[in-house]
């Protein structure tokens, strides 16, 4: 079992600012009131005995069982992969709160070995499944209802049927996992956490100094960055190793199993066809030119400049006014923004404010980012935020909030059908955004604040979609080249810059050191190859946006149905409603359409 992975979204960034109001933290009792509260030894204690006890009753005998048989089967399983979510998600959560705090590591590390010791004899499962034929299978579905309901988990997991090892080696890799690729994740978490850097003669925690580079003084904008490079570069070796192990050992266990590619793996636990990932990065690439590269020299030339340097990326505009977003306003923001769309769709996010379901504030040793983790389908989600007031923060809390909706009405369909694919888990976060952006631009006050806010909205759809794709080819170049041997830093960094100049266009230089921003981006270590489910989700939302623009019938109902299938349907059955196909090409450019068209508008504004 693995600790609850965060998901770090593509364009969280802490903001500046203080008098932001009473900013949320954790309840997390909701789980457990604390370490060592007697229910979590109780849950432990049974966790240890219910899996020996269901290895011992079904080990050897999966082929025999008849439908009901199968079906008890299948709950039991359940029940366990509640429990064991329940434990993890509230270390995790702890952990994640404040990561350099050696009590909360040491009680993780100490739940997630106790599991993986005690889920041992479960292997078996998946792999005496997988040895059942089809036809088997099949009947017993057609046998009881109750039991078909489950059929999507049956098909996922035997779309591991080609690449399954013996018995003997998946739980040596079930046991191994612990000091495998989770021990590294948190050497990359912890070592993150712990680093500090001094802009303008304070020290900042990387939150803080990526802050700097959303600054209006250009100055604070270029030390942050320099000073970014300059840690970095003192910790490089630290990185690079990291990313060697765990890219080495991607390799290893790929050649076992037989994965063709290295992002094959990813590929099918997003159910997604790997054509449709290379059709959805191809016409992305192919419209660099008329998204960042047009939008880039549009920004160069409002800020004044012969070039942009890094440090420009995502620096303000002049005419932007510096403001600083309280927690109640952007609160207010956000649930005015989702109640216009369906009053239902505010009442699913209001209890993470009144609740202690979020966690907001900037905190020493708190992991960067924000990430919405949906524990366990019988409590309820938590969000944690990194919000210091930036107008982009608000955008981060619509997302996160967008995922938390979609988590609490996916939940119904129990704990083994309610976890989405990366490919569409970005929808509900990024249609909330979106709705926030129309509100406030349907409310703007002039052109100047209409430009402003489209510009903003451009940013961040370039940063999900054009960045997050050249990340995917860094990983595809990245995982191509360790498999030919070690990797430097210095390769490393080459790599990096490789796909740098392509996305972002000529409108940049790079200043000396930005080859070694590779090293802060927790997806590459994380979630391998996850990055191109942003852009999959922000094409797909731009296209779901464009149907309930043109008046779709019954969409507000049937995109509530949508997020309540979790992981129960296929992207091609969730998208039939809407008329919307993922696997025609066309698609792809018509959510690139969006952006183009709002870079359209903007440069309308300078004639």
């Amino acid at each position: 079992m693995q600790l609850p992975t965060p998901v770090f979204d593509a364009n969280a960034s802490a903001g500046g600012g203080k008098d932001l109001g009473d900013l949320p933290e954790w309840d997390l009792t909701d789980l457990y009131a604390s370490p060592d509260a007697p229910e979590l030894k109780r849950d432990m204690d049974w966790l240890e005995e219910a899996c020996e006890k269901f290895a011992a009753d079904y080990e050897g005998k999966l082929a025999d069982l008849t439908a009901e048989e199968m079906l008890d089967c299948v709950l039991r399983h359940e029940t366990i992969d509640m429990v064991t979510g329940r434990i993890m998600s509230f270390a995790g959560l702890r952990y994640y709160q404040q990561t350099t705090d050696p009590e909360r590591a040491k009680f993780l590390s100490d739940c997630q070995d106790k599991i993986t010791t005690y889920s041992t004899p479960l292997v078996f499962f998946s792999l005496e499944l997988n040895r059942i034929p089809d036809e088997k299978l099949d009947a017993l579905f057609e046998a009881n209802a109750d039991l078909a309901r489950y059929k999507p988990i049956f098909d996922r997991l035997r779309l591991m049927r080609p690449h399954q090892l013996s018995d003997e080696l998946e739980r040596f890799l079930h046991d191994q996992s612990v000091v495998g690729a989770t021990a590294w994740n948190k050497l990359f978490d912890e070592w993150i956490a712990g680093l500090e850097f001094t802009v303008d003669g304070e020290v900042h925690g990387i939150e803080g100094t990526l802050n700097y580079l959303t600054e209006q003084d250009r100055s604070k904008r270029e030390a942050a960055a320099r000073e970014l490079a300059r840690v970095f570069a003192e910790n490089l070796g630290l990185f690079a190793r990291v990313h060697n192990t765990l890219a080495k050992e991607k390799e290893i266990e790929d050649r076992w199993r037989n994965m063709p590619t290295p992002q094959y793996g990813r590929h099918l636990a997003n159910q997604v066809e790997p054509e449709v990932v290379e059709a959805l990065r191809d016409a992305v690439v192919k419209a660099y030119p008329k998204l960042s590269h047009r939008y880039y020299e549009l920004k160069r030339k409002w800020l004044g400049l012969d070039t942009l340097q890094v440090w420009d990326r995502n620096a303000p505009l002049p005419m932007e006014e510096q403001r600083t977003v309280d927690w109640p306003t952007a609160r207010g923001m956000v649930m005015d923004a989702y109640s216009g769309f369906d009053p239902k769709m505010a009442e699913l996010a209001e209890p993470f404010f009144d609740k202690g379901w979020i966690d907001a504030a900037v905190k020493p040793g708190k992991a960067p980012g924000a990430f919405a983790h949906p524990t366990v389908t019988d409590v309820h989600p938590y969000v944690m935020l990194n919000y210091l007031g930036k107008p982009r923060d608000v955008m981060t809390l619509a997302h996160e909030l967008g995922h938390g909706v979609h988590q609490r009405l996916a939940a119904g369909q129990g704990e083994l059908l309610s976890s989405t694919p990366l490919t569409l888990a970005e929808t509900a976060s990024v249609f909330g955004e979106m709705l926030t952006f129309r509100k406030l631009l349907d409310e703007a006050k002039d052109d100047a604040e209409k430009k402003v806010l489209l510009a903003g909205k451009v940013e961040d759809m370039i940063n999900t979609v054009v960045r997050q794709i050249a990340f995917y080819d860094f990983e595809c170049k990245l995982h191509d080249a360790r498999a030919r041997g070690e990797l430097t830093p210095d390769d490393i960094n080459a790599l990096w810059m490789s796909v740098q100049a392509e996305s972002l266009g000529p409108a940049f230089e790079f200043m000396d050191g930005y080859e070694t921003f590779w090293a802060y981006i927790p997806h590459f270590v994380h979630s391998p190859f996850y990055v191109y489910a942003y852009a999959f989700g922000d094409g797909l939302v731009n296209a779901l946006y464009a149907v309930y623009q043109e008046g779709d019938p019954g969409f507000q109902e049937k995109y509530f149905e949508m997020l309540k299938a979790g992981g129960s349907k296929h992207h091609k059955e969730l998208l039939a409603p809407f008329g919307l196909d993922a696997t025609d090409s066309a698609f792809w450019d018509k959510g690139l359409s969006m952006i183009s068209g709002m870079i359209d508008e903007l440069e309308a504004m300078e004639a």
